[in-house]
């Protein structure tokens, strides 16, 4: 047979059997049944948060919450305790402003607005088993003093519920900064952390910086001890109430410290 014959024949039989299709592999992807934009595959920015946290119960069973505001993924975290002594309360305004600023992008703030709720209630520096809670932490802590003493430590370091959370709360977060607001001496005090976390607070504050005594048992003390990569230190204010410019200051040292 000639090659005329065979072409004829074969084209006589692709007009019978139909054309003849490149068959493609079973593992090539189809074509996706919605197409998405480029920009929508790229991984959205974190959520913040601006909630509400239950941290436990004063010896009088008054509750002691905290403010989670940012956020919650980024280690670059702040902690503001606003009173720890029940009669230095000067703290509480600055703490409530910051708990209700808007979350920021590129930290995270826990923002405790009273340690010592019994203490606040009552007018008195201690809490309900007349306890200094700033004497009460486990670093250096020893005996001091007796029940109703200014700076009673409790009967052990840790014994007292405030102390706990304080404690629990910090080495669960554990926060690059924390500070800590009593009254009434007007100075920022070296506490033993990052001299030059507290003396951009102090710049940013007009509060002098000051190397005040350094107690045993102290929260300060405490942490800077046990996670000494972060700094924690005490903002003594000054006394009496402070003006609504004056809790505005405070507020935004505080947000310009935290990233």
């Amino acid at each position: 047979m000639n090659l005329r014959l065979l072409a004829l024949g074969a084209a006589i039989a692709g007009a019978v059997a139909g054309p003849v299709l490149a068959e493609e592999p079973f593992d090539r992807p189809g074509p996706p049944a919605t197409a998405r934009p480029a920009t929508r595959l790229k991984p959205a920015s974190d959520p913040l948060v601006h909630r509400k946290v239950d941290l436990g119960r004063s010896v009088l069973g008054r509750p002691i919450d905290a403010v989670e505001l940012g956020d919650p993924d980024n280690e670059r975290r702040t902690l503001v305790v606003g009173v720890i002594h029940g009669n230095e309360r000067a703290g509480m305004p600055i703490a409530k402003a910051l708990a209700s600023h808007n979350p920021p992008r590129e930290s995270l703030l826990w923002i405790v607005k009273d340690l010592n709720p019994d203490g606040v209630a009552a007018g008195t520096r201690q809490n309900a088993r007349h306890v200094d809670l700033n004497r009460n932490f486990p670093w250096r802590w020893h005996p001091l003093g007796a029940p109703g003493d200014l700076q009673y430590s409790g009967q052990r370091a840790l014994s007292e519920p405030e102390a706990r959370i304080a404690h629990s709360l910090i080495l669960r977060q554990r926060p690059r900064i924390t500070i800590w607001f009593h009254q009434p001496l007007g100075v920022v005090d070296e506490s033993g952390g990052s001299i030059a976390i507290e003396r951009r607070f102090s710049n940013l504050t007009g509060l002098p910086l000051r190397r005040l005594t350094r107690y045993p048992g102290s929260a300060a003390g405490w942490q800077n001890h046990r996670l000494p990569h972060t700094t924690a230190f005490i903002v003594e204010l000054p006394p009496g109430k402070l003006s609504p410019p004056g809790v505005s200051r405070y507020a935004k040292a505080v947000l310009r410290l935290a990233p």
